[in-house]
């Protein structure tokens, strides 16, 4: 039986990944609705909210984690969390563009949730559970995804608000649920001061940067993540397009991707690990993400897609085996920071991705052109490969 404050991450990175899975089968409807346009371009305003908030979550993650590390992981959380709500709020309500892209940039600011909850989980697992653990977290954001897309899918049928002021619901009952039972995870022996330093997201990449080994494990969870960006930017507008799926179907094609991703890390990550050990899971993962986005790339068909769904899952056992090598390799009291590096990582990850991924789109889905909607999957496979190239050589080095 897990620890009541781990539950707690659980259900915290759980409820999050809901809100996230709420939302993303009505925003090509949304952002149409609020700037006009077709779903080109619609997909490239929403690269431009997804990169606005991936800018302000890289410039204060290494903050957030580091005050983290002076303040407590229970004050973070729930500030984020209230924040959040509001946030939901707000795009609940926006009648523009320019609104929502000021809801993406505060809510940006405050992102912490996710890399906060990882440094807790850090802080009270032993090391030979860190990488079980993080596993467990990845089952949450799963389960969250089970969940989220199908009610988001259902209340669109209630206009393309709903959603949002659901999603601004949990958010607001989390954190009440946080402060009535959430325990701080950081002592007096792991506290560290705050220093505005170490604040400054380019001199904490400096400050891991030092650690031996960590440098290319940082490089490849950055290619990972700028891979798999793929998804979560491009997904309602490429099924859209080249299936014309609907908001509820999307939300289907994302719930059964959550299920599938919480049976991998709930229940294939500490298997997978005792009989590989991390680093090889680590490469069966990458390899299996690698051939999943060229297969997607050119796929016609949308019912073939959602077969290989739960086969392209697969490749999230690599993951936490990742996070569970990088997390062994720095001292307990620099926790928070390592995990606002990763964060700023897959921020900068977020920047790139969605102004690359959505010019490929709108590229290939032009009239007169090469037709490709899966594009943006080619190039994808193509960073995940460079990203299993990273992973082997640190492998050999070791």
């Amino acid at each position: 039986m897990l620890p009541l404050p781990l539950l707690f991450i659980l259900a915290t990175v759980t409820i999050d990944a809901m809100g996230i899975g709420l939302i993303l089968p009505v925003m090509p409807d949304l952002i149409r609705e609020v700037a006009s346009g077709n779903l080109a371009q619609a997909a490239i305003w929403g690269g431009v909210l997804s990169t606005a908030f991936a800018v302000m979550q890289f410039l204060f993650s290494p903050m957030v984690g580091s005050l983290s590390d002076a303040v407590g992981r229970r004050p973070v959380l729930l500030v984020s969390l209230i924040v959040m709500a509001l946030d939901y709020v707000v795009m609940a309500v926006a009648g523009s563009i320019w609104l929502l892209l000021a809801g993406r940039i505060v809510g940006g600011i405050t992102a912490a949730t996710h890399s906060t909850a990882q440094a807790y989980v850090a802080d009270v697992s032993p090391p030979e559970k860190k990488a079980q653990n993080f596993g467990l977290i990845g089952a949450g954001f799963g389960l969250g995804f089970v969940l989220g897309p199908v009610l988001g899918g259902l209340l669109a049928e209630w206009g393309t608000r709903a959603p949002f002021w659901v999603a601004a619901g949990l958010a607001g009952g989390n954190a009440l649920l946080g402060w009535i039972v959430l325990k701080e995870s950081v002592t007096e022996r792991t506290r560290r001061a705050f220093r505005w330093s170490s604040a400054n997201p380019f001199a904490t990449f400096k400050l891991i940067g030092k650690m031996p080994g960590l440098s290319a494990l940082l490089w490849v969870f950055f290619l990972y993540h700028l891979a798999g960006a793929v998804y979560p930017v491009i997904w309602a507008y490429y099924t859209t397009e080249a299936f014309a799926w609907s908001p509820g179907l999307i939300g289907v094609s994302l719930a059964v991707y959550g299920l599938s991703l919480a049976a991998v890390q709930g229940g294939l990550v500490r298997p997978a690990i005792a009989r590989w050990g991390e680093t090889r899971t680590v490469v069966v993962g990458l390899t299996i993400e690698f051939f999943s986005l060229v297969v997607i790339a050119f796929l016609t068909s949308g019912w073939v897609l959602m077969v290989l769904i739960p086969i392209s899952a697969l490749g999230a056992i690599g993951f936490p085996a990742l996070q569970g090598i990088a997390s062994k390799a720095v001292p307990d009291d620099v926790q928070g920071a390592l995990q606002g590096v990763m964060a700023s990582l897959a921020s900068v990850a977020m920047i790139i991705a969605p102004l690359l991924m959505t010019q490929v789109f709108a590229q290939f889905t032009r009239d007169g052109g090469v037709y490709l909607p899966g594009a943006p999957f080619l190039v994808s496979s193509v960073i995940m490969a460079l990203g299993l190239v990273v992973f082997l050589r640190w492998g050999k080095g070791k």
